[in-house]
């Protein structure tokens, strides 16, 4: 598959990156706390080690613009799409490595169906930070690719809104939207061949199942 740049103009349409930030104290921390598998991913919505970092306090101030915010990560190995995901706000990633991310515009789902042929690939290298807009489907990032291997993992910070990804509120279902809530702040499309599918997650992802590894 292609795989672009988030710092080429066809980026734009997803989100941007954030500049004017020192990110290594944080990444450092991330390093040293947080667990990464060699195989599959871990998610922590917040770690108050990440959110006492002098930077991270400043990064959610400044640009959730005085929001309640969690600081966690997304750590491990992982080259397919599985699903896509997306909230009422943007999101912050900051990279400690080189990451593929797979990303679609949510005006392209329907009836909360989407053709993975919409799915982009875009590199974000180490040290990045990279904002989401909240009309951009996403998922766990994807390791990088060189010479059509997988590098051997990831960690990555991820910023939200408090209690974004925990536990789903109890709703009736009045719109097919409704159908995709997952978790908090959580709306989520999985596909078929997914344990998110058969863990009861909405299967509306149509087409193959996305591999970085794809030629």
């Amino acid at each position: 598959m292609t795989i672009k740049s988030v710092f080429d103009q066809e980026f734009v349409r997803y989100g941007k990156v954030i500049t004017g930030y020192n990110v290594q104290p944080l990444l450092a921390k991330l390093m040293e706390v947080s667990p990464r598998p060699k195989e599959g991913t871990v998610y922590k919505p917040g770690d108050t080690q990440l959110e006492n970092v002098p930077v991270a306090a400043e990064i959610a101030k400044n640009f959730f613009g005085g929001q309640e915010v969690q600081i966690g990560y997304c750590n491990g190995y992982n080259v397919m799409l599985n699903c896509l995901e997306y909230h009422r706000n943007s999101e912050i990633n900051i990279t400690a490595d080189d990451i593929i991310l797979l990303v679609a515009p949510l005006q392209e789902v329907h009836e909360g169906t989407l053709d993975t042929s919409k799915v982009e690939a875009f590199l974000a290298p180490a040290g990045t930070m990279v904002q989401f807009y909240e009309t951009t489907l996403h998922y766990a990032p994807c390791c990088a690719v060189k010479d059509g291997n997988a590098s051997d993992g990831f960690s990555v910070i991820v910023m939200l809104p408090a209690k974004t990804n925990t536990a789903k509120p109890e709703i009736e279902i009045h719109t097919a939207e409704d159908k995709l809530l997952w978790a908090n702040n959580k709306w989520l499309i999985a596909h078929p061949d997914t344990a998110e599918a058969k863990a009861g997650a909405f299967v509306g992802l149509t087409g193959k199942n996305i591999s970085v590894l794809d030629k």
